[in-house]
């Protein structure tokens, strides 16, 4: 028999606590929600008191969430956008015609503009609200009901409780230069020659990062020379293009840079970085009508890159 939950467990609780999560802060949390400090602090504590155990580690100078914490994070932020949702809908309120969608960079240039475009022809009335990012925040706003889908790379397992994934198709990480790049006319070409010019790579945060630097590592290659870690597509297209800098990014960001010949890719083998792209969702929620159409332009537009 499923175990009941208490009874005594109130939403402000839950709004409580996943505010003082996002910002690791009792004061800006209470700032935010327009409560006192001290109403703030008394509510985390009631919560801690039902639930049995502490959320957050209060022994570092910044406030952060406990092992315990983590988990019912997770859950909580996901029951409270299922919640909201449930109530837009029967309330009718819900901005049906909004799809808000959670795009990395690796969808975002490749197959979202063809499918925005597919999307908004069938439905000429509905709106889509596009949000990039790196991947722990989308999955953040995922969490909490702000974005209704995230499109991108899997996120690792451990932050997938809650969330569903449907794969679309896989991609690699390449590393791109502009034409006439000094690398280019290698006649032997080995990834350890980037070490003699700057690198653009991804944020330790980003979903390619650990891919990144296991490919680095597997080729005998472990300074870099002055990297610039970014996830800015503007800034990293605008780099290289005036520079002799290397960029190690997701095909999908400069696949149309390089079909145009803006950019060059180097001969170089990245099958060892390929992983699955696709939809994250919430698992406890069901897409509205309009979501569900842009999700199925968006498999559409996927279907030539499976």
């Amino acid at each position: 028999m499923p175990q009941r939950i208490d009874n005594r467990i109130k939403l402000r609780h839950l709004s409580c606590f996943l505010e003082v999560a996002r910002l690791n802060s009792v004061g800006q949390a209470a700032t935010a929600l327009h409560v006192s400090q001290p109403a703030m602090s008394k509510t985390i504590r009631e919560l801690e008191e039902i639930v049995g155990a502490k959320l957050f580690d209060r022994s570092r100078r910044q406030l952060v969430l406990s092992p315990f914490g983590e988990v019912f994070q997770r859950y909580a932020a996901t029951s409270l956008a299922a919640l909201r949702q449930g109530l837009d809908v029967a309330q009718g309120t819900r901005e049906a015609s909004v799809v808000r969608v959670g795009a990395l960079p690796t969808v975002s240039a490749r197959i979202l503009p063809g499918a925005v475009a597919a999307f908004t022809a069938l439905q000429p009335g509905a709106r889509t609200r596009i949000i990039t990012g790196p991947n722990d925040y989308l999955l953040a706003l995922l969490r909490g009901g702000d974005v209704d889908l995230v499109i991108g790379r899997m996120a690792e397992p451990d932050a997938m409780a809650g969330l569903s994934f449907e794969h679309l198709y896989s991609e690699r990480v390449v590393v791109a230069v502009r034409p006439g790049h000094p690398l280019l006319s290698q006649t032997s070409f080995s990834l350890r020659l980037i070490e003699a010019y700057q690198t653009l790579m991804p944020t330790p945060n980003s979903v390619i990062r650990r891919l990144v630097d296991r490919l680095l590592l597997t080729h005998g290659i472990s300074d870099l020379r002055d990297p610039v870690e970014t996830v800015s597509n503007a800034f990293g297209r605008a780099y290289i293009r005036q520079s002799d800098a290397v960029w190690i990014i997701s095909e999908g960001v400069v696949s149309n840079d390089v079909a145009e010949g803006q950019l060059m890719l180097l001969p170089v083998d990245t099958s060892q970085t390929t992983g699955p792209v696709g939809f994250t969702t919430r698992s406890a929620t069901v897409p509205s009508l309009a979501a569900s159409s842009l999700m199925q332009a968006v498999r559409d537009a996927a279907a030539g890159l499976a």
